[in-house]
């Protein structure tokens, strides 16, 4: 069957010059995956396409990919860069979460090789106006899919201080979340807070003193920046239902591989796993375990792998990668 390269209808974004992109693992993702010519394989988060390019590399002459990305302006550029593959690939704009819909809609069973990628790709990073680093000043935006209207600037001038604190708690883990939420509904009262500049300067002046980890690489306000992400695009929800579905779309022998870059990802992932493999994810002792315990993987990584330390040097970014893998059994 005949991929053909596919874009959803719409306003194309403008062009700009790619940026530099270094894929995450890239070669720990092609020995999990073992690519191989004929083979099918899904790249759930295909952001600037290294991974994908490298994929379809690896299973040339007539491997397939199916390439989905929740950001139009990545799927622009990754079309221009997969190109060459001609009919072997096929992009659809659309959140990662909607895989099962996809695959149903298409009717694609028997997969080879599924990668998710759950970082935040290179494209909105190195992007300013898309709000989601703090180190160029821009507008408060924080969406991956700009086509949905909620937005960080949203939740920061709108959450009353609890319901604030807590998402930067839960989805940062940031112990001076309180501090924090604090500081920005006081300020907001003044103005409201538009840029990332501006709450990027809130949140270190609210823990600056409190804080014993200033002369770390990691930015004060590195956490409550993680945090309005992960809610503003619902990164958490039903992530760990999602790891559990796609299983049941692989060939056997086919492999899952996720890459995640927070400890609340990895658990959640991490748990997916186990159930998958049939072990206990409840903590109750044996006589008390009520888990479903059906073997339909076998784990490939007990342990999460790690990036190499010339793959940090070379990609500080992804310097907190966990990538875990399973096989269908």
């Amino acid at each position: 069957m005949s991929l053909g390269l596919l874009m959803d209808a719409g306003t194309e974004p403008t062009r700009e010059r790619t940026p530099h992109h270094e894929p995450v693992m890239l070669q720990s993702v092609l020995e999990f995956l073992r690519c191989r010519a004929g083979g099918f394989y899904v790249d759930g988060t295909c952001g600037l396409g290294g991974h994908a390019d490298a994929i379809l590399e690896a299973s040339s002459p007539d491997g397939r990919l199916l390439g989905i990305d929740r950001d139009q302006a990545a799927i622009a550029l990754c079309r221009d860069k997969l190109a060459r593959h001609g009919d072997r690939v096929r992009l659809v704009h659309d959140n990662f979460k909607n895989l099962p819909l996809i695959l149903n809609n298409l009717n694609i069973i028997g997969i080879d090789g599924i990668l998710l990628d759950l970082g935040v790709s290179s494209l909105q990073l190195g992007d300013g106006e898309r709000g989601f680093a703090f180190m160029a000043d821009g507008p408060l935006d924080m969406r991956m899919d700009r086509r949905q209207k909620l937005t960080a600037m949203d939740l920061v001038n709108s959450l009353e201080e609890k319901a604030l604190a807590g998402i930067i708690y839960s989805f940062g883990e940031e112990p001076a979340s309180r501090r924090i939420a604090r500081a920005i509904v006081h300020a907001r009262k003044e103005m409201p807070i538009r840029t990332t500049g501006r709450l990027a300067q809130l949140v270190e002046q609210a823990v600056y003193h409190k804080r014993n980890d200033f002369h770390s690489r990691r930015h004060l306000a590195t956490r409550t920046f993680q945090a309005l992400r992960i809610a503003v695009n619902d990164e958490l929800r039903d992530l760990d239902a999602l790891v559990h579905d796609l299983a049941s779309y692989l060939a056997p022998g086919g492999r899952l591989v996720v890459i995640s870059f927070h400890s609340l990802e990895d658990r959640l992932v991490k748990m997916a796993f186990k159930r998958l493999a049939g072990r206990c994810v409840c903590g109750l002792q044996a006589e008390l375990c009520r888990c479903e315990r059906k073997t339909t993987v076998r784990l490939l990584t007990p342990r999460p792998e790690t990036p190499t330390p010339g793959e940090i040097q070379r990609n500080p970014r992804g310097r907190s990668a966990r990538l875990r893998c399973a096989e269908k059994l």
